[in-house]
């Protein structure tokens, strides 16, 4: 079940981040941050938890890509899943909330970076009406190897249109 994430979830949702920095696919982060500064770099809706009982297996939200006040309607998804919630539909069943809600918050662009070899997420994100729109190579340096990191974009149909 999909439930907005609160300041309790963060605990859980730090996990999960920490996990998909582990596996090394997920991010050119190296460290989680605390949950000031997460909070304060995300934008204050559009945070979401899925739920198995009470176990947050996987999060979603969205950041600014920029502060200029013409791109105020674009967003950066961010989604992570637990290891051993993924391929179970978790990922898919956030972004059919995050999305919804986006649009009713303005938002008419949606855009990720994924891994290039992170062909699940790619997979999510294309199944989630996302297309790709281009790569940018050699992007960032993750433990001394180049990665290219894909982008995509989903366009609202309801807003901005």
């Amino acid at each position: 079940m999909v439930t907005s994430l609160e300041p309790a979830d963060w605990p859980s949702v730090r996990a999960i981040y920490l996990d998909g920095i582990a596996s090394g696919d997920a991010t050119l982060e190296t460290s989680a941050p605390d949950w000031e500064d997460w909070n304060s770099s995300h934008l204050p809706t559009c945070r979401f938890v899925y739920r198995d009982g009470d176990a947050v297996c996987g999060w979603a939200a969205l950041s600014r890509v920029s502060g200029r006040c013409v791109y105020a309607g674009v967003a950066e998804v961010s989604v992570y899943v637990g290891a051993a919630a993924r391929r179970k539909g978790v990922g898919l069943a956030l972004l059919k909330e995050l999305i919804p809600a986006s649009e009713r918050d303005g938002i008419w662009m949606l855009q990720a970076g994924i891994f290039a070899e992170n062909t699940g997420s790619l997979s999510l994100f294309e199944r989630a009406g996302f297309r790709i729109v281009g790569t940018r190579e050699r992007l960032g340096c993750l433990n001394g190897r180049w990665r290219d990191v894909v982008l995509m974009e989903r366009r609202s149909t309801v807003v901005g249109t």
